[in-house]
């Protein structure tokens, strides 16, 4: 019987998976949840969060935190809503065109500007709702970037000397992503059960096994941070004064600079010799602080064109945004005293359209022969059997 090669490698191992770099997507994210934040044009939002919900849809993986983008863009509703119950609540009563009246009630001189009840009028339920719909495709921002991008492989990423912060920041990252996954497990164990799953009787019996989970997440995470040696620092008690006075003269310099560079009591230059020095120190002590953690990378993601494009579209956002406020082009802020349709400015538009560009050129997962990549589980399951044989 003819023996296998030993040489041939099995379908889909020569071709690795290539996705993008996890940095990448959250810096896209950051130029659209900063452009968010400067303007309360409903139309810009609006279309901010188009492009955002097109860009999840086309690029998004099969990993359980690809669905955190459903749970943002609630908790965006949410946000909608009690900005607007709380303008008709409690929010400053000014002339328009009245809908309904509350009972009043009256309130001394020094709580000017807040009101209980009264008139409510068109204008100020439009603009509290703009005001919550800002708030809202910030969060679905950045709830792409959870959907996008794996918050283990950025950890990876971090430099070591933020390494153990990085951990901390990631752990309150996933958040969000596990508890969809974890709330879509009870969920489905609960529905084979022939139990309720929606109402408050199915809040109810899902609230214990969910933290449930939880806390056992907690457990695990912990036991392999302790396995893996985490927290093992060299004992180099030089490097690490020097590292520590590196980071303090630094911190001092750019505190000064910034200092300098907003005050007009000193010359310009001195701000800018100033941060240059403390961001130089800075670099030092970070690079110094990084030696004392030792830390391996397998497979370390790779920063490719691919990468820059995606940074560049969401950083030519906010440039448009920016320019647009600098210029003074109508539309940014808008104002419905008296009530009409916002102007749409035209180049925060063109801005908000290159951010697309991650659909075109962030890769699919697909192999570079254009067949859909194996997955690691399957990859291994094939290594075996012709190893075995």
């Amino acid at each position: 019987m003819a023996t296998p090669d030993a040489h041939v490698k099995p379908p889909g191992l020569a071709h690795a998976r290539r996705t993008l770099h996890p940095a990448a997507w959250w810096a896209w994210a950051a130029g659209l949840a900063a452009a968010a934040i400067e303007t309360t044009n409903p139309v810009l939002l609006l279309l901010i969060a188009a492009v955002v919900v097109y860009v999840v849809a086309t690029r998004r993986s099969t990993a359980p935190w690809s669905r955190s983008l459903v749970v943002f863009m609630r908790l965006g509703l949410v946000v909608i809503v009690i900005r607007v119950v709380v303008q008709v609540l409690f929010g400053y009563r000014l002339a328009g065109h009245v809908l309904f009246a509350l009972p009043q009630v009256s309130l001394p001189s020094w709580a000017a500007g807040v009101s209980i009840g009264g008139p409510i009028t068109a204008e100020s339920l439009l603009q509290a709702g703009c005001e919550g719909l800002r708030l809202a495709v910030v969060l679905l921002a950045f709830g792409a970037a959870n959907s996008l991008a794996s918050p283990y492989r950025l950890l990876r990423c971090l430099p070591a000397v933020l390494y153990e912060a990085g951990v901390a920041v990631t752990v309150a990252l996933t958040y969000a992503p596990e508890l969809v996954t974890t709330i879509g497990q009870v969920r489905a164990a609960r529905r084979l059960r022939g139990r309720p799953t929606r109402g408050l009787a199915g809040l109810r019996g899902m609230a214990v096994p969910v933290l449930e989970g939880a806390l056992d997440r907690s457990l695990e995470l912990a036991s392999s941070m302790d396995s893996r040696g985490y927290g093992r620092r060299s004992s180099e008690t030089t490097t690490r004064r020097w590292a520590t006075l590196a980071t303090g003269v630094g911190a001092v310099l750019v505190l000064v600079g910034v200092y300098d560079v907003l005050s007009a009591s000193a010359p310009w230059w001195v701000g800018i010799a100033a941060l240059v020095a403390g961001v130089g120190s800075l670099a030092c002590g970070v690079t110094l602080s990084g030696r004392r953690t030792t830390r391996t990378r397998y497979r370390p993601d790779r920063w490719q064109g691919a990468e820059w494009l995606v940074v560049v579209s969401g950083a030519a956002v906010v440039t448009a945004f920016s320019i647009a406020g600098a210029l003074g082009i109508d539309g940014l802020q808008v104002s419905f005293y008296p009530l009409g349709l916002p102007p749409v400015p035209y180049l925060p538009c063109l801005g908000i359209l290159l951010a697309l560009a991650p659909s075109l050129v962030s890769p699919t997962g697909m192999s570079r022969r254009g067949d859909p990549a194996v997955p690691a589980t399957r990859r291994r399951d094939v290594a075996t059997s012709v190893e075995s044989r």
